[in-house]
């Protein structure tokens, strides 16, 4: 179980089968480093991994454990890429800047597995391809532009026709769509796990329990408290994402909180497995609110989709994500769910990341929408980059100050509203 979480979000798949890991005590007394970086998810441990193998002293500071938010409860779904496709990136952002934010995105699955491989990370890693199952032939045409915008620049997405999603899915309700062959399967929180030891192994400092309660900066040094302590540092990165809340306002007010559930199975018969997936994807649907599916190592069926705010109504999405799977494998029968659970990622006003200066030392990274494996990943070799002196100019994202969302007092309201006009869109097929 998750602890301090909410009951109807606790009972993680991932808790349940995690490596072991080592205590990591809290905060205690006076630190010091060249950089603290704030949150435990890929974010922080990405950029603690990287800074501290260019010898810099790093001190992380986690609230509760590594991976303890999103980073350890998602799906563990490879997809690279932004929201956006690669032309209204470069479109946005210019023809330099656009393309090297396309090629960092575009590179997130490799990074991610190369990391693994590096470190030797023990998390059932499989880079056998992100699948994109299309719902109707206009999100199939949809897809159809993203793959040859991403196969003109040289990237491993192919389409796949109806009759290769039956075969790869088990499954025959989807029209057609693309395997992006850049991506595949973690489990999530061993992946956590793993770079939180390759970043001690690096030399850096990790103290779980540690909520930061305050960031004080000046010209020349950042302080970061803690209940227990305090750590002076020349820099601090922010990589809090859902899980701000207040800290270093207006940041928190830039993404919205929107919670994602998940639901498991027991190991399936060999059988029953062999007819789900039997090459191992994990495809996500086109729906507005999505289904994205897979099996784990041992052969549970995992199920997930966006959730609801209250408990009530996480229990009742979680339950239709166990009718759901039914409905698409009939043949998972009465085979028990011994899991459910669920977090909060986050999302940003224009689907894409940001990346924001808070102080002349003080950086922060957030707003994955959905797809933070690969980009909180890649995220924190970003943030390694500017602390390592790279020019803001020459990073491979946009440097922009912390804009609250407008209204943003009221998004509890506006996410319940747009669940609730998605989902009638979506019964429609529209």
């Amino acid at each position: 179980m998750i602890q301090n979480e909410r009951k109807p979000l606790a009972d993680s798949l991932w808790i349940a089968t995690a490596n072991p890991s080592p205590v990591r005590p809290a905060l205690s007394g006076q630190a010091e480093a060249d950089t603290v970086i704030i949150g435990g998810g890929f974010t922080g441990l990405s950029a603690a991994v990287h800074l501290a193998e260019t010898g810099q002293s790093v001190i992380l500071l986690e609230a509760e454990t590594p991976g303890w938010g999103a980073s350890g409860r998602n799906g563990g779904q490879v997809n690279p890429g932004l929201k956006a496709n690669p032309e209204e990136t470069e479109a946005r952002f210019g023809d330099d800047l656009g393309k090297r934010m396309v090629a960092l995105s575009g590179g997130a699955g490799k990074l991610v597995f190369d990391l693994i491989a590096k470190h030797n990370i023990q998390c059932d890693a499989a880079n056998c391809g992100w699948i994109r199952s299309a719902t109707n032939a206009k999100t199939l045409r949809d897809l159809q532009i993203i793959g040859r915008q991403w196969r003109a620049r040289d990237h491993a997405v192919d389409e796949v026709s109806a009759e290769e999603m039956a075969h790869l899915l088990g499954y025959d309700g989807y029209v057609g769509g693309l395997i992006d062959r850049r991506g595949g399967n973690i489990h999530p929180l061993n992946f956590a796990l793993g770079l939180a030891a390759a970043a001690e192994k690096a030399g850096a400092r990790i103290h779980g329990n540690s909520r930061v309660t305050g960031v004080d900066a000046t010209p020349d040094h950042v302080t970061v408290s803690t209940m227990g302590g305090q750590v002076t540092a020349r820099r601090a990165m922010i990589c809090t994402n859902a899980y701000t809340g207040d800290l270093e306002n207006p940041l928190g007010k830039t993404v919205v909180p929107v919670t994602s559930v998940q639901v498991a199975t027991e190991p399936l018969s060999q059988n029953v497995a062999k007819s789900i997936l039997p090459e191992g994807h994990s495809p996500t649907d086109t729906r507005r609110l999505i289904f994205y599916f897979r099996k784990d190592a041992a052969g549970r069926f995992i199920m997930g989709g966006r959730g609801a705010m209250g408990d009530g109504g996480i229990l009742k999405r979680q339950a239709g994500l166990r009718a759901a799977a039914r409905k698409i494998y009939p043949q998972i029968g009465d085979a028990a769910w011994t899991h459910a659970w669920g977090g909060n990622v986050a999302m940003t006003r224009d689907h894409a990341p940001g990346l924001h200066q808070i102080a002349p030392n003080v950086v922060a990274a957030l707003g994955y929408n959905g797809r933070g494996v690969g980009m909180a990943t890649a995220m924190g070799t970003v943030l390694a980059k500017s602390a390592d002196g790279c020019p803001e100019a020459e990073l491979d994202f946009p440097m922009t100050p912390a804009t609250p969302i407008p209204f943003h007092r009221f998004r509890n309201l506006g996410v319940g509203t747009t669940v609730a006009t998605f989902r009638v869109l979506d019964r429609l097929g529209l």
